[in-house]
């Protein structure tokens, strides 16, 4: 069908989902697009149908013939196809059994008056420059690179280096780059864990330091969780900010009350968009959804950032309410057996920050108007490259 739609569709804002979307949940509900790579695949843009496939056991990250697969982009990471159909649960499991306990809700927890400390010392940090300032570089980029480093156990001295690898990594465009910035960040935690061997520390590598690496996938996965735990929370912070700030009313309530900060942190979690590039998924067998049938060798694309704005789950979808009903749970962190261990590190983060920024700073603002804000472009999360404030 060379007439099909293709994503992800042009947006303005980012702090907004193109009408195209709801437009083509409405008339088709799971509908066949097309990708920027010229392939066909199909778009997931519905609450319930996204949760569904979300825990489905039939579609997976691997494809039987990956040179087949119908890819989003070029890129190395959310691009196309990853692992082996015949091992990738029993992998999944075995990554996630050593991996969740570091990362439970409880131990989370424990951490919210360390991350509060160190939100304190960023926005002290801050309080003594002479506005405008970089919020992105003084408190949204430096924190969750902290917080990760020092929970795996990675040198916060090392954070320029792998910052500008999760740079290439992050690539849309060129696969190789982005392959071989892989490769490179999964040997860098190789090395990691190795010297963990020697030099233990409480820290989630030296934990791992132990574990069988002969196949690489322990590393790579901690190489991922480096990436994903400071890349996306750097990002829900800037747009936080800005939701935030384009919603007043709101702002003035968590402003009157910090106690607000999770519910604030849910809305940002479920309004905050810095990439509908979506998560690839392929059918390993033939599925039916409603009146939709997914061969076997197809691929879906489940976009969280426009399925958290489903009308018929969420009233008044493109409204930021922090005093939003908790009914139906945003789907950003997935759902299902591979929800984002990550969520609780992300929401302690989050709300540490939203609890202080705006009670440290009441006046603060946007130094230049939201559209002249500089992007990070060419990437899988579209965010910005400097967020100027002054107050």
């Amino acid at each position: 069908m060379s007439n099909l739609p293709t994503i992800p569709f042009e947006r303005g804002s980012l702090l907004e989902v193109p009408e195209a979307y709801r437009e083509l949940r409405v008339a088709e509900g799971i509908a066949k697009v097309r990708t920027r790579t010229g392939d066909e695949i199909w778009l997931v843009s519905g609450y319930e149908d996204a949760r569904a496939l979300f825990n489905d056991a039939r579609l997976g990250r691997s494809h039987p013939e990956p040179e087949k697969a119908a890819r989003l982009s070029g890129s190395a990471l959310l691009g196309g196809p990853t692992g082996d159909v015949e091992t990738e649960k029993a992998e999944h499991d075995r990554m996630r059994k050593l991996f969740m306990p570091s990362f439970s809700a409880r131990r989370m927890k424990k951490l919210s008056d360390h991350v509060g400390s160190l939100v304190d010392e960023r926005l002290d940090h801050l309080a003594k420059l002479t506005p405008p300032a970089d919020l992105h570089a003084e408190l949204s980029f430096p924190l969750p690179v902290l917080v990760i480093c020092q929970l795996l156990g990675v040198p916060y001295e090392d954070r320029e280096y792998f910052s500008g690898v999760s740079n290439r990594m992050g690539d849309m465009l060129d696969q190789e780059k982005g392959l071989a910035a892989r490769e490179e960040l999964s040997v860098y935690m190789a090395g990691l864990i190795e010297r963990k061997r020697h030099e233990p520390a409480e820290d989630v590598l030296s934990d791992l330091a132990n574990e069988l690496d002969d196949d690489g996938k322990i590393s790579e996965l901690a190489g991922a969780l480096l990436f994903a735990g400071h890349e996306t929370t750097v990002n829900r912070i800037d747009f936080g900010v800005l939701l935030l700030l384009a919603n007043p009313d709101q702002l003035d309530l968590l402003k009157a009350d910090p106690g607000l900060a999770p519910a604030a942190v849910e809305e940002i979690l479920r309004m905050a968009s810095p990439s509908l590039h979506g998560l690839p998924r392929y059918a390993h067998e033939d599925i039916q959804i409603g009146d939709v049938v997914i061969r076997k060798g197809e691929a879906i694309v489940i976009v969280p950032g426009v399925v958290n704005r489903d009308e018929r789950i969420y009233a008044d979808p493109d409204v930021f309410d922090i005093n939003r009903p908790q009914t139906d749970p945003h789907l950003s962190f997935g759902y299902g057996p591979r929800f984002c261990i990550g969520a609780s590190l992300a929401r302690v983060e989050l709300e540490a920050v939203f609890a202080r920024l705006f009670q440290r700073f009441p006046g603060l603002r946007l130094a230049v108007p939201e559209a002249d804000l500089p992007r990070s472009e060419g990437r899988i999360t579209e965010g910005f490259a400097k967020l100027p404030v002054t107050w």
